[in-house]
């Protein structure tokens, strides 16, 4: 796809894939409609001016027709039905399309509220019950209501006998712990069974925080053992989605409601909600400890790091100190300078030490953090911009973040309600008739589903979707599997059919229904064909016809001359003496070998001869001597403290360029004229009728 650029180049003159025949022509080109429609949009989003006149409108027309006959050139050739060119604009397409396959007005929401929510950071803590997205739903109901006794016996609320009990049920039969109870292994069993069963026991034994204390005891997180799942502070865009939404609507001290992201179920409890302290550029000097460092090994790293503070303020620098003394040997040679964080990056003592500086320059005192000791210096702190210049990044960000799906979810129930979408359950589960335990192996095929009929499962208007593409989407979603409900399978498979179906079925409806995205396909389209066109017509022609090369060359070889010339012979000599010494041989008609091996017979350093062909004004030395012979004075080189003896061989006047010496500028105007000959060939294939009452309406 590396024709791009010349594509958009082309995009300038384009016009839109389809226009009505009712619309007024505002010309033919070889008999050739172009509606009004489709030269006006294209004149308007190429005219740079606030306002159209008659005259701009004129010269686009002569612009636009030209291009037209162009595209009707290549088009005549066929190199739009050329495999190439098909992958090429394909290529191009799904590019093109991907924004339109979203809900634009969601999208924009979402970026709006990314925004506010940046505007503040948020501290909280979780329990991750894990639950992959494509677990079976047998799966989801045991995460799921793990979940929720945790969070009930949370809140107070413990669990029944009862309760407990329906949860051993789903859990005995889930289905890895399924899977490890019929290979007698019960560890995972019992794991996930005591996170409920021995609830009441946490609430109890635990103190105020609850939920401190009973998420390392209940959590799938496997870092919980060291935070007791705490996260510290966190903005908009550093967490999936869901989980993000419900740490933003959870108020401080709460605990929110069981929370489903791609990972599982979480539950969370926020402790506090601040203002966006910013990105902070800082550097730090480092005193390390070992985390199993003994009391004097502390005290040690403390009395090492007052004596570098009181260094800095007897006036010492800060970046010298850290690049002798730091421990931090990553950005001891930067001066200590640390890469940009914001809030909830580093430990917090380290950050609340360096949002507490005032200013840039302020150097904090010693501050300990179970890393060691550091003091810090503020750099830079850079606070959060306006929403308009944010935007491009947060667009960015949005589109690679989970919450993107909300815009794809939105647009399929667009689509949905637009297309008057229907569906068959009755012919969809038919399929389990044909689908069997070989799918688990992925060795099932789709031509089983052949007897059934190829029945509608699904329809968006006239357009139908039956059994055997579903087969297909089956077969191509399989994967080596453990055991499992077929049925339960085919429902996961067919909800993520649905929604590529329907997705697709959009992407089939782009060039109909959006004006914009038609335009602009046609844009890489035209640009495309132009390129290739003009690439054979011209460009490679220029390289490619050797022959109709040197015929042009030779009819215009006059515009390609050479300036008055000099060939010029420089002997470079280290002294006056070897100078005198290679003049006298001079005098005798020696030649340059001769000369060469005669003076260097005691030092290969005495002498060096260049050969050089200078145009008149390049050397100010030869200027002043511009005639055949010796120069009669040696020239003192002070760059290299040479002598130069300087023979003029032959004064060339000026002359034609031989073709290999012009080559680049000859073939460009070999190309210049290939054009202008096959713009004249087009304008007489093509010819052009403008009904002047129409284009005057153009505005």
């Amino acid at each position: 796809m590396k024709k791009i650029s010349i594509a958009v180049l082309f995009a300038a003159f384009t016009m839109p894939l389809a226009a009505q025949t009712s619309e007024p022509v505002v010309m033919t080109i070889g008999g050739k409609p172009v509606y009004k429609s489709e030269f006006e949009s294209v004149y308007r989003k190429n005219n740079t001016k606030t306002t159209s006149d008659e005259k701009s409108v004129r010269d686009y027309a002569d612009l636009f027709s030209l291009f037209k006959m162009k595209v009707f050139e290549a088009e005549s050739m066929g190199l739009d039905t050329a495999q190439s060119f098909k992958n090429e604009l394909a290529g191009y397409r799904r590019q093109l399309s991907a924004p339109y396959l979203t809900d634009k007005n969601t999208n924009d929401n979402l970026i709006t509220e990314a925004y506010e929510r940046m505007k503040y950071e948020v501290k909280a803590s979780h329990i991750l019950i894990r639950c992959a997205e494509t677990e079976f739903p047998k799966d989801t109901l045991e995460a799921f209501t793990r979940a929720t006794l945790i969070r009930n016996g949370i809140m107070g609320k413990l669990p029944t006998a009862a309760q407990i009990n329906d949860y051993d049920r789903l859990l005995k039969n889930s289905t890895q712990v399924k899977s490890e109870l019929a290979k007698k292994d019960s560890g995972l069993y019992k794991a996930k069974l005591n996170s409920v069963k021995k609830l009441a026991e946490y609430y109890k034994t635990t103190g105020a925080d609850k939920f401190m204390e009973i998420a390392p005891k209940t959590s799938d997180d496997p870092s919980v053992p060291d935070n007791k799942g705490d996260l510290g502070y966190f903005t908009a865009l550093d967490m999936v989605y869901p989980f993000e939404t419900a740490a933003y609507n959870t108020k401080p001290g709460e605990v929110s409601n069981v929370v489903r992201t791609k990972y599982g179920y979480h539950i969370l409890k926020v402790y506090d909600k601040r203002n966006n302290r910013g990105e902070m550029t800082a550097a730090h000097i480092m005193i390390k400890f070992a985390k199993d460092a003994t009391p004097q090994d502390k005290a040690n790293a403390k009395t090492k790091i007052d004596e570098i503070a009181g260094k800095i303020k007897a006036g010492e620098k800060f970046e010298e100190l850290a690049r002798t003394f730091s421990d931090d040997k990553q950005t001891s040679d930067r001066g200590g300078q640390l890469t940009p964080f914001k809030g909830g990056r580093l430990p917090k003592a380290f950050e609340d030490a360096a949002f507490a500086l005032k200013e840039n320059g302020a150097i904090s005192e010693p501050v300990e953090t179970p890393y060691g000791w550091h003091i810090i210096k503020r750099i830079d702190v850079k606070g959060l911009s306006p929403l308009d210049q944010m935007k491009p990044e947060l667009k960015a960000r949005v589109q690679r973040d989970s919450r993107s799906q909300m815009g794809r979810k939105a647009l399929i129930a667009r689509v949905k309600k637009e297309s008057n979408f229907k569906e068959n359950a009755k012919n969809r589960d038919e399929l389990l008739k044909v689908l069997d335990t070989t799918y688990l192996t992925a060795t099932w095929k789709a031509t089983a589903a052949d007897k059934l009929g190829n029945k509608e499962i699904i329809t968006m208007n006239d357009k139908k979707f039956g059994q055997n593409e579903f087969a297909k989407f089956m077969e191509s979603q399989m994967v080596y599997r453990s055991p499992t409900d077929l049925k339960d399978l085919l429902l996961q498979l067919y909800e993520k059919w649905v929604e590529e179906m329907v997705v697709q079925y959009e992407d089939s409806q782009l060039e109909t229904k959006n004006a914009d995205f038609r335009n602009l396909l046609r844009e890489y389209r035209d640009g495309i064909l132009l390129f290739d066109l003009t690439d054979q017509k011209v460009w490679s022609k220029a390289v490619k016809d050797t022959a109709g090369l040197r015929e042009f060359y030779n009819k215009n070889k006059n515009n390609y001359l050479w300036g008055d010339r000099a060939d010029v012979t420089t002997y470079r000599c280290t002294d006056e003496k070897i100078a005198a010494e290679v003049r006298k041989m001079l005098a005798k008609n020696k030649g340059e070998k001769e000369i060469l091996e005669a003076i260097n017979k005691t030092s290969q350093l005495n002498l060096a001869v260049e050969n050089v062909m200078f145009l008149k004004g390049e050397n100010k030395n030869i200027d002043d001597n511009w005639k055949e012979g010796i120069v009669s004075k040696n020239i003192k080189d002070d760059k290299d403290s040479k002598f130069l003896v300087i023979k003029v061989n032959k004064i060339i006047p000026k002359s034609p360029k031989a073709l290999n010496e012009a080559r680049g500028a000859v073939t460009a105007d070999f190309q210049v004229n290939l054009e202008k000959e096959w713009i004249a060939y087009l304008k007489n294939k093509y010819p052009v009728k403008i009904d002047e009452a129409v284009l005057k309406t153009v505005k």
